[in-house]
């Protein structure tokens, strides 16, 4: 059915979603961005479902959005481009309103969408291996449509230490930083999102997806018109001088202006 993601669910209802781009670290292409929200909704409306598990195949959880995607855009016309954001906006939200507990398995790197992808997590368990970091901005672009759920997580005063610094780090200051609940051996991951999973099994589902509804109105209170200022800010980024120069200077393997490079 998917080509970039898998779907399984045991016989208790705990489905495990899993990125599986595995050549391109899970970066979020178009069409692992679709998959994604096609997921998200059918699990949040199948009532056998009790709880979804968000792990990644390969080495690595998520590289963030796909550049060659990205590079697109920039050629696309506006109404495009507002388009494209506004898909990998809504699949985030998607995720970030699934009516059902959702646990992070990260037992990888996780860099700018990635860190958004385990910030929409209720909670987010990951290896001491882990490195993560929001790295648009070496790239000339912002953690624009993740930012909401970058901010919910950690909240503005330990993002803004590394949200506009392109820094990367590990695991333990990920826990400090609010993005993983904890860190736990490699062979330990299974024991440690099962014993998240468990308790879920002996709540009320409906109770459960109120009570998260209710957190979520409660605390950091995204909006609609967070979400689609976020669209236009990545739109504009698109758009800009910046991004166009950092992404070739990736593909190109070179050094962006900003670090010495000759453009």
């Amino acid at each position: 059915m998917y080509k970039t993601i898998d779907v399984e669910i045991d016989a208790r209802g705990v489905a495990t979603l899993w990125l599986a781009r595995v050549e391109k670290h899970n970066a979020l292409s178009a069409e692992m961005i679709a998959e994604l929200h096609h997921a998200a909704e059918a699990l949040g409306g199948d009532t056998s479902v009790r709880v979804v598990v968000l792990a990644a195949r390969g080495r690595s959880f998520c590289a963030g959005g796909d550049l060659g995607w990205m590079q697109a855009q920039m050629q696309a016309p506006p109404a495009e481009r507002a388009l494209e954001a506004g898909k990998l906006a809504w699949m985030l939200q998607a995720l970030n309103a699934l009516p059902k507990p959702l646990i992070g398995r990260l037992e990888g790197n996780a860099f700018g969408g990635g860190v958004g992808m385990a910030a929409v997590c209720d909670v987010a368990i990951g290896t001491p291996q882990v490195t993560m970091a929001l790295t648009e901005t070496r790239l000339g672009l912002i953690p624009a449509t993740i930012g909401p759920y970058v901010l919910a997580r950690m909240g503005e005063a330990n993002a803004r230490r590394v949200f506009m610094s392109g820094r990367r780090f590990g695991a333990e200051e990920a826990v400090r930083l609010g993005l993983l609940a904890r860190v736990v051996a490699e062979d330990e991951m299974d024991a440690a999102i099962e014993a998240e999973v468990v308790p879920y099994l002996d709540c009320a589902p409906e109770a459960v997806a109120r009570a998260k509804r209710l957190a979520q109105r409660l605390g950091a209170g995204i909006t609609e018109d967070d979400i689609h200022h976020t669209i236009g800010e990545l739109a504009a980024c698109w758009t800009g001088d910046e991004a166009p120069e950092g992404i070739a200077a990736f593909f190109a393997k070179r050094k962006p202006r900003w670090q010495g490079g000759d453009a």
